[in-house]
């Protein structure tokens, strides 16, 4: 219909990225928080999580595997990730590494990145910016914001719809990174579509 807007030009995607194998997770309940941020705005997200990969796929790179595909597809759609991963010896997950290492060349340029990791003590706060980033800039990414790093006294488990709770200090701290990464996916969508920032005031009014 004349004057309809195609709002598929402006969809904001993002793909989370879980590291952590087990079923239950810090990480992946940071990452269920985040994932709820950011659909309450409007941003589709596809979740995709470590132990859902068949394992020896991952183990064998095996690029022709359906899921691979798939998982490579919805990276590249994307205009950001959110990566989860617990921190272990200094160190981001390995399995995070395995997903990243199936990505070609280039993947990540132009995207968002919000890295979310979790550890035992304030000493592993630094294995975001000296561990991952490395890594993600050999995948192109020019836009990796500050990683949000929570201490595993701040998360509880529950049966809540995110699977635990953050402490008031964590959920401020993730609502401000989202808020950086929700202003930077918007910043895609513009580039894309010139008619964008219309669009988005209108939304706001």
């Amino acid at each position: 219909m004349a004057g309809d807007i195609d709002l598929r030009k402006y969809s904001m995607l993002v793909v989370s990225l879980s590291g952590s194998p087990t079923l239950k997770s810090r990480s992946g309940v940071v990452l269920e928080h985040a994932r709820s941020w950011l659909q309450a705005h409007g941003v589709d997200v596809t979740a995709l999580k470590i132990r859902d990969f068949n394992a020896e796929d991952l183990l064998y790179a095996r690029f022709d595997s359906p899921q691979v595909i798939d998982y490579i597809e919805a990276v590249r759609q994307a205009d950001g990730l959110l990566i989860g991963t617990p921190v272990y010896k200094a160190s981001f997950s390995g399995a995070i590494k395995t997903l990243l290492d199936l990505l070609p060349e280039r993947s990540l340029h132009g995207k968002v990145v919000l890295p979310l990791a979790t550890g035992g003590s304030i000493a592993h706060m630094l294995a975001v910016d000296y561990a991952l980033k490395p890594v993600l800039s050999a995948l192109k990414c020019q836009e990796v914001l500050h990683g949000i790093f929570a201490i595993d006294t701040q998360i509880s488990y529950s049966d809540n719809e995110w699977g635990g709770e953050l402490d008031e200090i964590l959920t401020e701290r993730l609502h401000e990174g989202l808020e950086h990464f929700y202003h930077g996916l918007q910043r895609r969508v513009q580039a894309r579509q010139p008619e964008a920032p219309e669009y988005f005031l209108k939304l706001a009014l």
